[in-house]
């Protein structure tokens, strides 16, 4: 995969740059930037090496046309303090704003095309249309850097299409997350430990099958959970099932027993007669759930075997929190198994998504765990072992 090194010397170039910016929001504040926090080793050494830098990024669901609530103006201001550098936002993507604001550049100049999403044309499935807005981004940059991970599993036009028409590189985020996640997939080092939770069994069934030829041990907890207890024939009461998947879940589970894989499901949960914070916990053994309840979280003694499970591995992958972590009263599997990974002397990825945004809600020094994933779909979809259009895009 090229490099940013393989771009050769870009002082004076315009180069193009697709991050993920696509931050949580209340209102107009944004209320983690860890995703622009992760692209600022990329876009400082551009600024750095004199180039003209010009981000495309997108923010929410806008359905193809400009919509205020969903602009990037607090990315740029926010952007901007990070960076220490001001930055232009263009008030379009490839119109009059961009094109001036691009010509009016110099050298370590930043600017930040505005939601590349408010173009129908960037998601369309229509190559052709892709190919137009491909072709109009090309105009504005003599090369383009890959660095939204989150976005790299979509074949987008500023994702997929923009790197066939110009010279095209890895940034450092994007390099980082394929080099992490194929060390821990390729050749890991064992015990190899992957822990699943989230809601649905649906979300990850190439996951759990790909994994079944790969990992050692499989760690599963969450919502999805209760459909592996389902399938084995136990009560869940209330608790979230994925009735279309009892039968794949049976063949997960012989496939396991066959394959000498340890498939670890909780031995007690935390139970509530209503989904709600304030709501009342117990905790009750998987073979006593009762039927008014709902499980919200893993149990103590679940708990604890899930972070000796950690402790024992030398490589760990979680994808997934293990309970409703944002409500405090069921937060502690998550903590939990946060904990067992942040303290492990193993290699470690927290895969993006819910997990990252666990990790710091709950306070974690993020320097504990070796990589934490930016893309929770991206990396879902490399542990699938499905090829990602924008990483292979810059194999070719």
């Amino acid at each position: 995969m090229h490099t940013i090194e393989t771009l050769g010397d870009l002082r004076g170039k315009r180069v193009l740059v697709r991050s993920d910016f696509n931050v949580p929001l209340s209102g107009q504040t944004i209320t983690d930037d860890g995703r622009i926090r992760a692209a600022l080793p990329t876009l400082s050494a551009l600024v750095g090496a004199g180039a003209k830098v010009i981000v495309m990024a997108h923010l929410g669901r806008p359905k193809g046309a400009p919509d205020p609530a969903f602009s990037l103006a607090p990315v740029a201001a926010r952007l901007g303090e990070l960076l220490g550098t001001p930055v232009t936002l263009a008030a379009d993507l490839v119109g009059p704003s961009a094109h001036g604001a691009v010509s009016a550049m110099h050298d370590g100049d930043v600017v930040l095309l505005e939601n590349v999403r408010f173009d129908a044309r960037e998601t369309s499935k229509d190559d052709s249309e892709r190919g137009e807005l491909a072709d109009a981004l090309a105009e504005l940059g003599d090369a383009y850097v890959s660095d939204g991970f989150g976005v790299v599993h979509r074949k987008q036009a500023s994702v997929y299409d923009i790197a066939k028409r110009l010279p095209s590189a890895a940034g450092a985020l994007v390099f980082k997350e394929i080099a992490s996640l194929r060390r821990a997939t390729d050749n890991p080092e064992r015990p190899y430990t992957v822990i699943l939770g989230g809601a649905k069994v649906a979300d990850k069934l190439g996951v759990i099958a790909n994994l079944l030829d790969k990992a050692d041990i499989l760690l599963v907890g969450g919502g999805m959970a209760f459909t592996f207890l389902k399938a084995q024939g136990k009560e869940i009461g209330k608790s979230l099932l994925d009735a279309g998947q009892i039968e794949t879940v049976k063949g997960f589970l012989a496939t396991a027993e066959e394959k000498g894989v340890e498939l670890v499901l909780p031995v007690d949960v935390v139970v509530a007669p209503i989904f709600d914070k304030d709501a009342t916990p117990t905790v009750v053994s998987v073979d006593a759930i009762p039927a008014d309840e709902m499980g919200m979280d893993l149990g103590p003694k679940s708990r604890e075997i899930y972070a000796a499970k950690v402790a024992a591995s030398k490589t760990v992958v979680w994808n997934g929190p293990m309970g409703v972590f944002e409500f405090p009263a069921f937060a502690e599997g998550t903590k939990a198994v946060a904990k067992a990974l942040s303290e492990a002397d193993a290699f470690t990825i927290v895969g993006g998504g819910d997990s990252a945004a666990a990790v710091r809600i709950l306070g974690f020094d993020e320097s504990t765990f070796s990589h934490i994933s930016t893309g929770g779909g991206a990396s879902l979809e490399f542990l699938e072992g499905k090829e990602l259009p924008g990483i292979a895009v810059l194999e070719d």
